[in-house]
């Protein structure tokens, strides 16, 4: 089967498919801020820091621990998640406890997993 046999050779527009597909099309902005999003969580490390925090409130000493790297570069990775909204922090003395920002992202998380083991 060549790759040319997925490629639609009518000219027909099925109006009413469009005309509802576009009905509920979000606008632009809101896809840049999808695929942004995407962006952060695109990345095993910060995966790895979210199924942590899916787990337990955890600080930066316990991440660097469980994930074997350093606070330094723990943190780097949390900054960039606290900025895109997926996580969030409480001080508690000198020490700084992350969570999920949401159950938004635990539930992405785990329909993501969820969907990776069902085809692995």
């Amino acid at each position: 089967m060549s790759n040319n046999s997925y490629i639609c050779d009518c000219n027909a527009v099925h109006k009413e498919l469009v005309d509802n597909v576009l009905r509920g099309m979000p606008e632009d902005e809101i896809f840049v801020k999808l695929a942004n999003f995407y962006k952060i969580i695109g990345n095993d490390t910060r995966c790895k820091i979210i199924y942590a925090l899916s787990v337990n409130e955890m600080c930066v000493c316990d991440l660097a621990n469980v994930l074997s790297m350093t606070k330094s570069s723990i943190s780097h990775q949390l900054s960039k998640m606290k900025d895109a909204g997926v996580v969030k922090c409480r001080r508690d003395g000198k020490e700084v406890y992350y969570t999920l920002d949401d159950e938004h992202i635990a539930g992405i998380f785990a329909i993501s997993l969820a969907h990776i083991n069902h085809k692995h």
